[in-house]
């Protein structure tokens, strides 16, 4: 049955996509196709990945934001995918908890609330106290495992066979990413992996007072049960406009959010790799708390090199070291002409350099190049993917809190404060080494100019008089004004 619900979602997308390309099917010119077209047929695809449950949802997930894979309707449609579902009966999880640590749940905490405080796909979290502390309990949905074995062998299925009906870099990268969630789903199903990847993060930022990432329990963590230290905050993109969070202000926030990842990404090589607002809060000190540690990948001295390297190349606007650093990612298909690489590199620059216009004219620039980059020969290498969501979620939470926040050239500074770490991390990466210093001084020091220019004419509005300065009458509707002519010159 779960075979046919899922076919039953299936089969009408892919028929509606194949008559994008021939109207019937196997002959005739490409059905005509609008853009409010592509808007309710994103829709419906949402529609159905919520219905089909967990395996879907964390699938559209890898698909948020893809617009080198998917039209941008659909890319943008799957931003707003979430994993909140309806909760498992209390009995269900009772018996699951109990299984878990072997005794009845009166038995083991002081407190445990049934009702969840959040519902996951795969997941549910509980509050809870034990032996006088506050804590989280996650516990495994009943019966997920089975459900997801079921669906990635139909997902495998039906995407090879997308692959076989319409072979391009777009259906090759979509049975990537179903082949990768494959790879990583049943290590997100393990609390135990779960409870072993916090606890790494953990140590790597013991010394750190400005990131705070809740201690397992491993005692009574397993594969079906995670309890970890209960921590509260705010979330990351709910924070409040003007309000200090242990004396720093949104912008210091944002800074910290990227300060922790490149931290995880570039110098430690262990990042948590499902960045949502969900997962990311703000404690009443300004600390940033991580949560949820399912996908943790590792990366290895050579990826970060060539990361490295190409993040440097963007942030001193060097085109050609881009597109070196393109190629070194794998992001180019083979047998791509260099040049378009290039002149998607100096677009993607441009719109860099955009960032200090208005909101609208940038997303009206970010919607233009992502369009033409669906169009191009660039592919995303799984282990790219949640570097991709990494940076979707670090500019999506600029952006909220300042319409001309630029994610690039954010960075600069913080690299900066950080070269140590990264040079003793990568020991001997050109970037670092062949950096241009004069020009990283010479823009920290435009950024500190900027900032004392900003707190001047703040000063400056603070003390201006505040009585209203007189305004001319505006003319009566009925009576238009009439242009005088303009006096000739003594």
């Amino acid at each position: 049955m779960r075979v046919v619900s899922i076919l039953r979602h299936a089969i009408p997308l892919i028929v509606s996509v194949l008559r994008d390309r021939k109207r019937w099917l196997l002959w005739g010119k490409p059905a005509e196709r609008t853009a409010a077209f592509h808007q309710r047929r994103a829709a419906r695809v949402l529609r159905s990945i919520t219905t089909l449950g967990p395996s879907f949802v964390k699938l559209g997930q890898l698909l948020a934001g893809r617009t080198d894979l998917l039209p941008a309707e659909y890319a943008e449609a799957f931003n707003t995918l979430t994993d909140r579902v309806p909760p498992v009966p209390a009995a269900a999880i009772r018996a699951t908890v109990e299984r878990a640590i072997g005794a009845p749940i009166e038995d083991v905490f002081d407190r445990f609330d049934l009702e969840p405080i959040a519902a996951g796909s795969l997941g549910q979290v509980h509050r809870a106290r034990w032996r006088g502390r506050e804590v989280a309990v996650k516990v495994l949905r009943p019966g997920v495992r089975a459900l997801v074995a079921t669906d990635l062998v139909v997902a495998r299925r039906l995407t090879g066979r997308i692959s076989q009906l319409m072979p391009n870099v777009h259906t090759r990268a979509l049975l990537a990413i179903v082949e990768e969630f494959e790879r990583r789903i049943g290590d997100e199903m393990d609390f135990a992996v779960e409870a072993r990847n916090l606890e790494a993060v953990r140590a790597n930022f013991a010394r750190n007072p400005r990131i705070r990432i809740p201690e397992a329990i491993l005692a009574l963590s397993g594969p079906d049960l995670l309890v970890m230290e209960f921590v509260s905050g705010t979330r990351i993109d709910a924070l409040e406009r003007g309000r200090s969070y242990g004396g720093l202000g949104i912008d210091a926030i944002v800074e910290r959010l990227q300060e922790l990842y490149i931290q995880m990404m570039l110098i430690d090589g262990l990042f948590h790799a499902d960045p949502h607002p969900g997962n990311v809060l703000v404690d009443e000190t300004g600390r940033i708390v991580l949560l949820d540690f399912g996908v943790v990948i590792q990366v290895d001295r050579t990826r970060r090199r060539q990361l490295v390297d190409t993040v440097f190349a963007a942030i001193q606007n060097q085109a050609p070291g881009v597109v070196d650093g393109f190629y070194a990612l794998g992001l180019v298909e083979p047998g791509a002409d260099r040049a378009q690489i290039e002149r998607l590199v100096e677009l993607l620059l441009d719109l860099a350099a955009q960032r200090t216009t208005t909101r609208e004219r940038i997303e009206l620039l970010t919607r233009e190049i992502l369009q033409e980059l669906y169009n191009w020969p660039i592919r995303l290498p799984s282990d790219l993917v949640y570097f991709a969501r990494t940076s979707t979620l670090i500019e999506g939470v600029g952006v909220r809190y300042d319409p001309t926040f630029n994610p690039i050239m954010s960075a600069g500074p913080l690299l900066w404060r950080m070269r140590t770490e990264l040079m003793r991390s990568l020991a001997d990466t050109k970037a670092v080494q062949q950096l241009d210093w004069p020009t990283a001084v010479g823009y920290l020091l435009g950024r500190a100019a900027a900032k004392l220019t900003s707190a001047g004419e703040a000063v400056a509005a603070w003390f201006a008089p505040t009585t209203p300065r007189p305004v001319a009458p505006v003319p009566p509707a009925t009576a238009p004004a009439v242009r005088r002519p303009t006096p000739p010159p003594r």
